[in-house]
Order: C-alpha cells, then sequence, then structure tokens
C-alpha cells in the first residue's frame, strides 16, 4: 500500500491516485543552498512565498512553488509560530 500524507498525518491510499505523487513530493535542489542545513531555505521560502502573494494575490499560481517548498521543509510548529507572529504584526522580517 502507498502512503498519502494529508495536512500533518499520513493515510493509506490507492496506488493509482493522481494526487499521491504531488503529495509526495518533497523540496527540489535550490542552488542557493547547497549543502548546508536546510533551515535557511526553510525561512526563505517562507518569507518569499508571504512576499510573493503580497505583491501577486494568493491566485497567482507561481507563489504556490514557495510555499510547497517551506511545507516540505519546515516543521509545523515553526510555520505555526510564524503565522501567529505575522497575524501580531510581530513578525521578524518585512513582508
Amino acid at each position: 500500500s502507498f502512503i498519502r500524507f494529508s495536512g500533518k498525518y499520513p493515510e493509506h491510499t490507492h496506488k493509482n491516485d493522481p494526487k499521491a505523487e504531488e503529495l509526495l513530493s518533497t523540496a527540489k535542489f535550490d542552488a542557493r543552498f547547497q549543502m548546508c542545513n536546510q533551515d535557511k531555505a526553510c525561512w526563505q521560502n517562507y518569507v518569499d512565498y508571504f512576499r510573493c502573494i503580497k505583491k501577486k494575490g494568493e491566485d497567482y499560481e507561481p507563489c504556490n512553488w514557495f510555499k510547497k517548498q517551506y511545507q516540505a521543509l519546515c516543521p509545523g510548529f515553526w510555520t505555526e509560530r510564524w503565522d501567529e507572529q505575522r497575524e501580531a504584526g510581530a513578525f521578524p522580517a518585512k513582508i
């Protein structure tokens, strides 16, 4: 059987599920972060995503590339904390 990641927890899915390949993808190679700790890549993709949607709007599909990257690289509790900070106006980066 195959594993599908839905939200935070895996669940079984059928091998013919067209979404399975997309859901199991991970962050692609990024020349900005070669052979190093991925914390900076996590942070930069998170910030880049929110800068992109602020500038282009949430319907601008290329912004989702940054979102997929940070979701693959960042621990969930980091992004939850950053979301709270953004909402409170206390996020440490300029978006």
